[in-house]
């Protein structure tokens, strides 16, 4: 089975909790506090593969975690760091946000290896809260929880040179001919439904790739049939090289499928309608000379006023197959070397959902704050002893809640409201 989509959810690891524990050895009964650090969470790593064609892989799993770290240990001993986890997928693929559709990153060119979700960090122990006035602290900070997405995987085929064309025009017969690929060939339509790669070899061409794209038809750039499957394919491409069948034995016009073939084209991206083309006049051994030139004519009356060259071919005899792939490699020196990169859209936040908060009014003006980030904290913080509140005062300064509170007018004396508790401000 080919698979060039597939949707999977990837997590990377929890950050380890600090440690509370307190130095106890002989003769020293207060001894001050020693919790260790917890572990960061694994990382979630994206790494291509030159071994897979297809993502066919994550067809059987959806979801994807990194290790936790573990929790910090007393005598100041920190916790062990989670396992990255490594997901392998072909060059090529890629990796977007499931839910807006935006390309996070692209697996090709330099681009092999990618860390996409950083590891929760490990939390403090009680041994970083140690004060003058606070000696033996009770708390510890918890780890930070991974980051949980949703993204879409699509593989895009990486080849120096695209063919297109109607299904049925000869693309695989040619392909055959011309590279080492062996796909499969019948006369009927849909015979390819997967794009098949093959390296040309030709003496006095320097080789390169071509991708028999599968048979397009009206309506593609629609997603008619399997159009937006196909069609993604050619984006990778330097050049295209169009085969449409001169003979017309099958009632098609040449000249229309070759109009035809563009508008969808350009329906579904700019960037494939400005790719330039080669076209090849396939099957013109099935032609007397005056029918082949007649039919040549009216296909040259569309293609001239685009400078696209034509080329008579016959995928069975050969014929014209050397002048037209010499024509190919002279256009692929003109053109830049790289094949297309897509650039980054999204950008997934370090910090992740978990240290947000939100800040907004009440009916009677109160000042109200919540987000996970907040109830966290208080479900280690005891507000009621002067130390647990001098750490929550420290917490909403390092944090940037009170810079947000000024930013959003409060004055002295005005009551700010989280999770039950209530508080009045004061410089």
């Amino acid at each position: 089975m080919f698979a060039d989509r597939a949707r999977i959810i990837i997590r990377s690891g929890d950050g380890g909790d600090g440690h509370v524990s307190f130095r106890r050895e002989l003769y020293v009964p207060d001894g001050g506090p020693d919790g260790g650090d917890g572990g960061k969470g694994g990382d979630i790593i994206f790494e291509v593969d030159k071994g897979l064609n297809t993502l066919v892989d994550f067809r059987h799993k959806r979801k994807y975690a990194a290790e936790n770290g573990r929790e910090g240990e007393k005598r100041r001993r920190h916790g062990k760091s989670g396992e990255d986890l490594v997901i392998k997928v072909p060059e090529g693929t890629v990796v977007k946000d499931a839910a807006t559709g935006k390309v996070i990153t692209d697996m090709s060119g330099d681009n092999q290896r990618e860390v996409l979700l950083k590891g929760g960090r490990g939390g403090l122990g009680n041994s970083h809260y140690a004060t003058a006035t606070m000696q033996a602290p009770k708390y510890a900070k918890p780890g930070k929880p991974g980051i949980e997405l949703e993204v879409l995987l699509e593989l895009k085929v990486i080849a120096d040179v695209g063919l297109i064309g109607y299904p049925n025009v000869g693309k695989s017969t040619f392909l055959s001919r011309v590279s080492n690929a062996e796909p499969k060939i019948a006369n009927y339509h849909f015979t390819t439904l997967q794009p098949n790669l093959g390296v040309v070899d030709v003496e006095g061409v320097e080789s390169f790739v071509i991708a028999d794209i599968p048979g397009l038809i009206d309506g593609a750039s629609e997603g008619v049939g399997l159009g937006h499957d196909f069609l993604r394919h050619i984006e990778r491409t330097r050049l295209l090289v169009h085969l449409v069948d001169i003979s017309g034995i099958e009632g098609r016009d040449p000249a229309e499928d070759f109009v035809n073939i563009n508008r969808e084209l350009a329906n579904y991206s700019e960037v494939l309608a400005k790719l330039p083309q080669i076209v090849g006049a396939n099957k013109c051994d099935l032609l007397t000379e005056d029918v082949l030139e007649e039919n040549l004519a009216k296909l040259r009356a569309v293609t001239d006023p685009l400078d696209i060259e034509v080329y008579p071919i016959s995928g069975v005899t050969m014929q014209g197959i050397k002048e037209l792939l010499h024509a190919v490699n002279r256009m692929r020196e003109k053109l830049p070397k790289s094949a297309a990169v897509f650039e980054k859209e999204y950008v997934i936040e370090e910090t992740g959902p978990e240290d947000a908060f939100t800040l907004t009014r009440g009916d009677n003006g109160e000042f109200v704050l919540e987000g996970p980030l907040l109830e966290k904290m208080l479900g280690y913080t005891n507000l009621e002893s002067e130390k647990g509140f001098a750490f929550f005062q420290r917490f909403l300064e390092e944090h940037g809640i009170l810079e947000e509170l000024k930013k959003n007018g409060i004055q002295e004396g005005d009551t700010v409201r989280l999770y039950g508790h209530a508080f009045d401000y004061y410089e």
